[in-house]
């Protein structure tokens, strides 16, 4: 009896695994998309293959190299690279004929031209990135158009002075205004501040013709420059970061690096140029702020300097609110809006990680033909702020279906240490906030010379054929083919936009009053924390709750902004608005959820502390 059961049972199985094997097939016949979609799946084209950051040591690069390591990623199913130009590894030898080539030199542009060739040989999408190393900049910027800082100089009066000498200014500063203020030292009181006319600086010394009773100090508001250099830079490529508040600086940058390198491409310009995140740390002002500012917000700002180093009263957040604010609008259309312009006058398109410093927004991703991401190794980053999730709101809130994430950078780091299922599990995670395009973080062009394990960058993985797992390659790329190909159909639909407090975040920026202090490490990392950020500012202002609520509920989000539901409306079945603390925020969201519940199935969720 029990074989009878059993002998049954076996047949049902095999029935019942043949009829559902038949289904796709039978709904395949009565539905020709269905068919076409089951082929692409099982077969996906091949612009959804995953893509690599290509890292160029030096450049000490060689043609036969460059065809050799594009061959390698051919066959193991990567479909593009993303040239980027770092430090070199090794110093030229003349034994070996070992030799860097001089960033934009002869030398390297014919080498970028083969790579070019090559890629298109072999059917690959080729970017480039926009610059050597990272912020923008070189030795074409001048100093007059580096990224600019407002620098203070505190000067204690002595006893009975009538006057005082002024600060130094350097070749690209000026000064812009001078303030007496009560105190000396630490115990300044800014709230008293009283400004000192220009004017009274004859011969370099400023004349104090006030009656003073106790210590006072001035303080000179000075528009400088932060000093910062491009970040890793190849030989030949060592600079200032430009002033991205600047349009003769971004101009004078896609000249001298944009023009030149696409002379590399001929008549087929790469698929797309890159912008790097920004990293242009400290920068807080630019030549003609005070022009800019009082155009814009209707009011002087001079008068009212003192608020952005100190509390001065209930003015103090809402000057710093404009000020920074004012910062991003110089961002958009002095740095954004001319890359992508230039972009589009050469037949490219911009891919660009628009987050970081100085303050963009999520409305500035709208200048961007790709908007690209980022994630941290940790495997929350689904349900916290991310820049992979900031940047998949912009694509799906500015019609960009395609939605790039730098991957695996710091992967289990040092390099070598990453398996193929770390690289699939973090893969996944980007996957969940909406990236439908991987940019591997990445590949370390390795000469022959390096031996083995080759040439690695710092702050990431080495997934190239110097792994002994190299043989899995085909089969996880193949993987993250077929996933990116299924996340790009149809359209998105997220249940949930969450309003960044954008607001909140300008009236927290200030200027630091120690700011002749370097803007980054020896290494060069940021000293000045997530001031100047509204990315890095939002895990702060948002809080650890109320993304992982809204998932934990069964919904997916997207974020917003102020200014995208004032261009583009509320277009989600629910708004939520988190805690506000600046007045401006107040009635900004206020005004914005008032014309969001007038659209349909729109609803609002005031001040929002837990879901």
């Amino acid at each position: 009896m029990r074989q009878e059961q059993l002998r049954a049972t076996t047949i049902f199985s095999v029935l019942l695994f043949f009829s559902l094997s038949r289904i796709p097939t039978i709904l395949a016949q009565a539905d020709p998309s269905l068919a076409q979609l089951t082929e692409s799946f099982a077969h996906p084209p091949d612009d959804s293959r995953i893509m690599m950051r290509w890292w160029w040591f030096g450049p000490g690069i060689t043609k036969p190299e460059i065809q050799h390591e594009l061959e390698q990623m051919k066959a193991a199913g990567i479909g593009g690279v993303e040239i980027a130009v770092l430090y070199p590894l090794a110093l030229d030898d003349s034994q070996t004929g070992f030799h860097n080539l001089p960033y934009l030199s002869d030398e390297y542009i014919d080498a970028l031209r083969c790579a070019a060739s090559e890629a298109m040989r072999l059917g690959m999408r080729i970017d480039v990135t926009l610059g050597s190393g990272w912020p923008l900049g070189g030795p074409h910027i001048p100093v007059n158009q580096a990224a600019g800082e407002l620098r203070l100089e505190t000067v204690t009066i002595p006893f009975n002075a009538h006057s005082i000498a002024t600060p130094g200014i350097s070749t690209g500063e000026q000064l812009i205004a001078t303030f007496l203020i009560p105190g000396s030292g630490d115990a300044l009181t800014f709230g008293e501040a009283k400004p000192v006319p220009i004017s009274a600086i004859e011969n370099g010394r400023l004349e104090i013709s006030a009656e003073l009773s106790g210590p006072y100090s001035v303080v000179f508001f000075i528009s400088s420059r932060t000093g910062m250099m491009v970040k890793r830079p190849a030989v030949g490529a060592e600079g200032f970061v430009l002033d991205h508040y600047d349009q003769s600086a971004t101009e004078n940058h896609l000249h001298a690096v944009g023009d030149r390198l696409l002379e590399a491409f001929g008549g087929h310009p790469p698929y797309a140029v890159f912008s790097d995140s920004l990293e242009d740390y400290g920068s807080n002002w630019t030549g003609d702020l005070l022009q800019q500012f009082r155009q814009r917000r209707g009011y002087d700002l001079a008068p009212h300097l003192p608020a952005l180093i100190a509390e001065v009263g209930p003015e103090t957040a809402a000057v710093r609110h404009d000020w920074a604010k004012t910062l991003t609008e110089l961002t958009n259309e002095r740095f954004l809006a001319p890359l992508h312009s230039w972009a589009s006058q050469h037949h490219t398109l911009l891919r660009s990680q628009t987050y970081g410093f100085p303050p963009v927004t999520l409305f500035s991703n709208r200048y961007e033909d790709l908007p690209e991401g980022e994630g941290k190794a940790t495997l929350l980053m689904w349900r916290q702020f991310s820049d992979a999730r900031w940047a998949a709101s912009a694509g799906h809130l500015f019609g960009k279906p395609v939605i790039s994430s730098e991957t695996w950078t710091w992967l289990h780091s040092p390099a070598f240490r990453a398996t193929p299922l770390d690289m699939k599990a973090e893969a996944d995670l980007h996957f969940l906030q909406g990236i439908n395009q991987l940019v591997g973080h990445g590949w370390p062009y390795s000469p022959q010379i390096a031996g083995e394990p080759g040439w690695r960058m710092y702050a990431a993985g080495a997934f190239n054929a110097h792994n002994p797992w190299w043989f899995a390659m085909p089969d996880l790329a193949g993987y993250l083919q077929r996933i990116s190909f299924a996340l790009r159909q149809g359209k998105p639909v997220n249940d949930v936009a969450l309003l960044l407090p954008n607001d909140d975040a300008w009236a927290s920026f200030n200027v630091p009053r120690q700011s002749s202090e370097s803007v980054t490490t020896k290494t060069g990392f940021n000293t000045r924390g997530e001031n100047l950020s509204i990315d890095e500012s939002m895990g702060k202002l948002l809080g650890d709750n109320v993304i992982s609520q809204i998932l934990d509920a069964g919904f997916s989000l997207d974020f917003v902004d102020g200014d995208v539901i004032e261009a583009l409306g509320i277009r989600y079945p629910a708004l939520v608005l988190p805690a506000c603390r600046s007045p401006s925020t107040r009635r900004s969201n206020s005004t914005r959820c008032t014309e969001a519940l007038s659209l349909p199935r729109a609803a609002c969720l005031p001040r929002l502390r837990d879901l």
